[in-house]
């Protein structure tokens, strides 16, 4: 599907996400170091674990309020909430204020509101294209963002290390740009919410009340929590190109040549080794994510997801096998195209077996793959102490081929349910 042929609303989100990716993606890699300088690595670590927690219950709700109160209007305020929450961040670390702790409460609010947004947009993509297209549709969001998340570091490794005020205050006039754009440009997707009974009598306590009975609901969905528990396998894997690859990569490499041509040479020092990894994952993700989709739309979707729960654990045995460069290069190109095999089909797959009035909440749960395998994976570091690294990687891709046992097993009910549903026609 051409971009010239999506429904106005995407066409206008697909630019103005973009710019607001860019402009995030200028200070996001940089406020860890903020943070720990100001507060120390031990209660830094502490803060963002707690700002995770309230993210994660606000992406949770922010499922709920895009069934019920709509996508656009959670897109709306969203985009405005997190904006203010950039102005107000820039002038806590600005030339006339010095308040860190104002800053980090600011990006909690920040990675909330970003939490509400986020189940809102997939479930309006869901809402106005068609199933066959969809796949095409998020993986063009998805090269997006990632185009963002290689120029924005750029950008802000000149810019933001000398004028963080400056940037922060930009990003949150951003924001509030695309806030006010969402509100005047697009319209509202979402079909008409139907509140219970309960709910109408106006005691405030229901709506959380049938929150949690519609999560029960999901939850006893055994396809999708066969998706989730798969997905956290994978995730624990993904995760590890911020955990323990930078740290095996960094103790292995000390300035190995990885260039000769006559009397020049080209020689890395360990962090200068994962550099240039990480770069290859953005730069491959950037080119390749929309070309891949449309290749994996061609195979049935089970084998698209067992085939990229086995590549991923291939390409992170590989990593463990050797401390050469090359052979990181190679691993990384086989990671990355596990990465890129389902960048768009997962939203899609999603979007299938939720039900039209639930599908906010379906993604913000599907979500928990992310949220709970980001919170495992920092394991791997100690592990590698404990095993040594060839064991450690070895268990990381029994992992991730686990996972493909699990997706073979999830659509195995996919099956039997699509066979037991056209017997009863």
């Amino acid at each position: 599907m051409r971009i010239r042929d999506w429904d106005y609303n995407l066409k206008i989100r697909l630019f103005g996400e973009a710019l607001m990716n860019i402009t995030f993606w200028m200070f996001f890699p940089f406020l860890t170091i903020y943070f720990a300088d100001a507060f120390g690595k031990e209660q830094a670590g502490l803060f963002l674990i707690i700002s995770q927690v309230f993210s994660v219950l606000a992406n949770l709700m922010g499922g709920y309020c895009a069934d019920r109160f709509g996508r656009k209007t959670m897109m709306v305020l969203s985009a405005f909430g997190q904006g203010l929450a950039f102005i107000i961040f820039a002038f806590s670390n600005s030339p006339w204020l010095d308040l860190p702790i104002l800053g980090f409460i600011c990006f909690s609010f920040a990675g909330v509101f970003g939490a509400f947004y986020w189940p809102a947009s997939q479930a309006m993509v869901a809402d106005v294209v068609d199933e066959k297209d969809r796949s095409s549709v998020f993986a063009i969001f998805y090269t997006s963002i990632n185009i963002a998340v290689v120029i924005g570091p750029i950008l802000g490794a000149i810019f933001y290390v000398h004028y963080p005020f400056e940037v922060l205050l930009i990003a949150g006039i951003v924001c509030m740009l695309l806030s006010l754009l969402l509100a005047k440009q697009i319209r509202e997707t979402a079909p008409v919410f139907q509140a219970k009974s309960n709910e109408a009598s106006g005691k405030w306590y229901y709506a959380i009340v049938q929150q949690i009975q519609d999560y029960r609901i999901i939850m006893k969905d055994s396809t999708f929590l066969l998706f989730i528990i798969a997905g956290v396998l994978v995730a624990i894997t993904f995760m590890q190109l911020d955990m323990i690859i930078p740290v095996y990569i960094t103790d292995m490499v000390h300035h190995q040549e990885m260039i000769k041509l006559g009397d020049w040479s080209l020689s890395l020092n360990g962090e200068q080794a994962f550099g240039v990894i990480l770069s290859e994952n953005g730069l491959l993700v950037a080119l390749f994510t929309i070309s891949v989709t449309k290749w994996m739309g061609k195979y049935q979707e089970r084998n698209v997801f067992i085939l990229s729960s086995i590549i991923y654990g291939l390409s992170i045995i590989t990593f463990g096998l050797s401390g050469s460069i090359w052979v990181f290069i190679v691993a990384m190109g086989l990671f990355t195209f596990a990465e890129l095999m389902t960048a768009g089909i997962q939203q899609t797959f999603v979007s299938k077996i939720a039900p039209d009035h639930m599908r906010g909440q379906y993604f913000a749960a599907a979500s928990l793959r992310y949220t709970i395998g980001r919170t495992i994976a920092p394991i791997a570091i100690p592990m590698s102490l404990w095993f040594g690294y060839p064991i450690t990687f070895a268990l990381l891709g029994a992992l991730a081929v686990f996972s493909g046992a699990l997706y073979y097993l999830m659509f195995q009910k996919v099956e039997k349910k699509t066979l037991e549903h056209a017997e009863s026609i």
